[in-house]
């Protein structure tokens, strides 16, 4: 398994989590079956093309669509890397690499293109997958300049097949939020957004399920933390967090039914939960690389298979999530940050 250059090693500080929804639910609470309860699945990096083609099939077969924060150095040849340059970095640099190959990036961009077309959301993840938290507004303002371009001309520059019409306008409109690498949110950052135009933040972290907060023209949602294991400790509901929490960040591919199994336990009992009770929104974050062999996300097709077929759930993405509520209650107020805890997120 590749691991990313930078990693935040240790435990979640549960305590040091400020929630990000407080007070009741805006008279949301009611009995089961008042509403639908949705599921906002995501999933980080999103660079290997095995795994937008697994993702995509678990969609399909699950009546699940899904958003991808992408990492735009997937779509820069190695050969051309020195085109990107990160706010305070040589250019070059990147934390995750670059595509492989021009014929990997073809077949990203293919990939991009289809999820987009069934249904699914394409949003941010930046570039080089670098901690912003200390960048001002105007460095935000110049990766997220960089990362249209990139994705503008990316399909004339390595796709395989003549580009499709309407892919500028595609990344022009309907990419439309954003997810920080490592979960490193700040003001900056935020004011950055709301200039830009997106409609979303996804990179704060709360104490269980949230519903997104509205401030100044952008909602943020927050990956929840929620139980785990058999002692019921809070971890953050990503694939990273129960990596570390598992083995310490290392792999322990010989352990891998048992910490599947723990995930699956850690995301079923979270949505029964909300299921039923409130129905706030419950949210899960995983990567496209593998942790544990592929512990996780054998976890999450087991989870998704299972409960978006439901016909009260709806397995949906940001975007959608917003639109079919009109922001349901959202909770406005001031903006949220991150919690600094270690372990938080990748």
């Amino acid at each position: 398994m590749r691991l990313f250059s930078r990693v935040l090693v240790a435990s979640l500080a549960i305590s040091a989590c400020a929630p990000a929804y407080a007070g009741d639910d805006n008279g949301l609470r009611g009995s089961i079956g008042s509403k639908p309860q949705y599921v906002l699945i995501s999933f980080d990096n999103s660079g290997s093309n095995a795994l937008w083609e697994r993702s995509r099939a678990l969609a399909e077969r699950s009546n699940a669509k899904f958003t991808y924060f992408l990492s735009c150095v997937f779509l820069i040849d190695r050969s051309d890397r020195k085109t990107y340059q990160a706010p305070g970095e040589t250019s070059g640099r990147s934390n995750i690499g670059y595509a492989a190959s021009k014929d990997d990036i073809a077949k990203r961009l293919d990939n991009i293109w289809r999820a987009h077309n069934e249904g699914n959301e394409i949003a941010s993840h930046a570039c080089g997958h670098f901690d912003g938290r200390t960048w001002t507004k105007a460095d935000w303002v110049r990766e997220f300049t960089t990362y249209k371009q990139v994705l503008r001309s990316a399909w004339a520059k390595y796709g395989g097949d003549p580009e499709p019409e309407g892919w500028k306008s595609f990344v022009d409109k309907d990419v439309r939020g954003f997810r920080a690498p490592y979960l490193s949110a700040s003001p900056a950052l935020l004011s950055a957004l709301k200039e830009m135009g997106y409609a979303f933040d996804a990179s704060s972290v709360s104490k269980g399920p949230a519903l997104p907060v509205h401030a100044g023209g952008l909602y943020q949602f927050a990956l929840p933390t929620i139980s785990e294991g058999p002692e019921h400790r809070p971890v953050v509901a990503m694939d990273y967090n129960m990596f570390v929490r598992h083995s310490g960040g290392f792999e322990r591919a010989d352990h891998l039914n048992e910490f599947e199994n723990r995930a699956y336990d850690a995301f079923k009992g979270a949505f029964e939960r909300q299921y039923n009770g409130a129905r706030i929104p419950f949210q899960i974050g995983i990567h496209f690389t593998l942790m544990n062999g592929d512990a996780y996300w054998r976890a999450l097709e087991r989870f998704t298979a299972e409960v978006c077929i439901k016909p009260e759930v709806r397995c949906t993405t940001y975007s959608d999530y917003l639109k079919q509520t009109g922001a349901e209650a959202p909770v406005t107020g001031a903006a949220l940050n991150s919690p600094k805890v270690s372990g938080s997120g990748i």
